[in-house]
């Protein structure tokens, strides 16, 4: 229909394999290091912490991975996710570009989160695995994994990061109420937390820090292993099931975007939407990839692209991506999920050789789009995802600007309802800007020379 507002598959339609883009990555990827030979690691170095499913998939070159049935049959309680065309905010901006949105907030925990989630469980399970533990920034990754282990009748742990923990209290209930333990962290839990907390005991805490507690937890019992929301490859394949479906949709609408934009944490609700667009890319396409993140933590946009430990307690293989340092402790934003101090090194590598763009936002210019969208489109929002909106407005206004009608695509990985002291905090004027001082950036960048290869 010309004038259709959403573009709805049936559930026949959802992808039967995840797509790899490591099969087609037009610069080979830098290795993982092992921080002590400082020689590539290998799948036994991974083992103590993944199953091996997941461990080759890890490492994986072929193009497309099979989607098991038994995931593939939970992934129906929500998907396909529909595909919208925002032509109410289009009429706000006055705007001749044509303006679409997947979006991933229909799942049961209220994000893109679960794609992935639900594989890791299944295959945990497959490897007779008892518990997982998990790092959670806003709460909307350890509700997607406590969910998912509850469908495959696994046991739960999160670490919950310290202040998302006290902004976000009702994340905390939705993984406890599917059966989770959280934990509050830096925590007297694991000897990492209690290092930091010997340090500040009032620290707010950190996604490295959380990181650090999960893995420490799950290489000390024989019975659980470690599940990461963001960053890994198989974490951004598994995601690939957003770009796949809203490629068909694009398909139904008789158009293709001109640029692709996605909020960028970790990089998986990103990836999960640009991948397949960005094989078009490699082969010749002309779309162009947007990466936005929060000015108070910008990664991409003023790190430096060099290898980095995953953790603050440094306890994981090195990483070649765009970081702060594995020491960075975030201000308190409210774009919890975004903050991060490294990247996916897929992304970051696509990033380094100019596929994929970058800008980073203040939170009040976010917030501005995030209310200009929910008064036109209907939805609130998370803030993670208002980072994509306030780009996808942004373009929008260029195109009014120079008269040009481009096709905009962008993914709004979750709403915002347990978000909503953030928003009480902008509408009553109390929200602050940050930027995340250049000193303590060139400062990381001095320690981490010492770990280079």
């Amino acid at each position: 229909m010309p004038d259709s507002v959403k573009y709805l598959l049936d559930e026949a339609r959802i992808p039967k394999a995840w797509y790899n883009i490591a099969a087609d990555l037009p610069v080979p990827l830098p290795p993982v290091i092992h921080p002590g030979t400082k020689r590539p690691i290998g799948p036994e170095d991974l083992a103590p912490l993944f199953p091996m499913d997941l461990i080759l998939q890890e490492v994986s070159t072929e193009r497309e991975i099979p989607i098991p049935d038994p995931v593939r049959d939970i992934y129906r309680l929500w998907r396909p996710t529909p595909l919208y065309r925002a032509r109410r905010l289009e009429q706000a901006l006055d705007t001749p570009a044509r303006i679409y949105y997947k979006y991933e907030g229909t799942s049961p925990a209220g994000s893109h989160k679960p794609n992935t989630a639900v594989a890791q469980a299944f295959y945990n399970k497959q490897a007779g695995v008892r518990r997982l533990t998990t790092e959670t920034g806003a709460g909307q990754w350890g509700s997607a994994l406590a969910m998912a282990c509850q469908f495959f009748g696994l046991e739960c742990t999160a670490y919950m990061v310290k202040v998302s923990f006290e902004q976000k209290p009702y994340r905390k209930v939705m993984m406890q109420t599917w059966g989770a333990e959280v934990i509050p962290s830096p925590s007297e839990r694991t000897r990492a937390g209690r290092d930091i907390l010997e340090r500040d005991p009032r620290s707010p805490g950190s996604l490295g820090i959380a990181i650090s507690e999960a893995v420490e937890d799950a290489a000390t019992h024989e019975d659980t292993k470690y599940s990461l929301g963001s960053v890994l490859n198989h974490v951004l394949m598994h995601q690939t099931v957003i770009g796949l479906e809203a490629k068909q949709q694009m398909e139904m609408a008789g158009d293709y975007p001109d640029v692709v934009i996605g909020s960028v944490g970790g990089g998986s609700n990103m990836s999960g939407l640009t991948f397949p667009f960005l094989r078009d890319k490699f082969n010749g396409n002309a779309v162009r990839v947007v990466a936005v993140e929060p000015e108070a933590c910008p990664t991409l946009t003023r790190g430096d692209y060099l290898y980095d430990f995953g953790d603050t307690a440094a306890t994981t293989p090195l990483l070649k991506m765009y970081t702060l340092g594995h020491s960075f402790i975030p201000p308190a934003i409210h774009a919890g999920g975004l903050r991060y101090h490294g990247d996916a090194p897929l992304l970051c590598l696509l990033y380094h050789h100019k596929y994929v763009e970058a800008v980073a936002y203040h939170q009040h210019p976010v917030f501005e789009a995030a209310v200009q969208f929910a008064r036109t489109e209907g939805i609130i929002p998370a803030p993670e995802a208002a980072h994509a909106i306030r780009k996808a407005v942004d373009e929008a206004l260029i195109c009014k600007r120079d008269g040009m009608s481009r096709t905009i695509l962008f993914n709004l990985s979750g709403h915002g309802h347990f978000d909503l002291g953030a928003y009480e905090a902008f509408l009553a004027g109390k929200l602050e800007d940050y930027a995340y001082p250049e000193e303590q950036v060139e400062r990381a960048m001095r320690e981490l020379a010492a770990i280079q290869p």
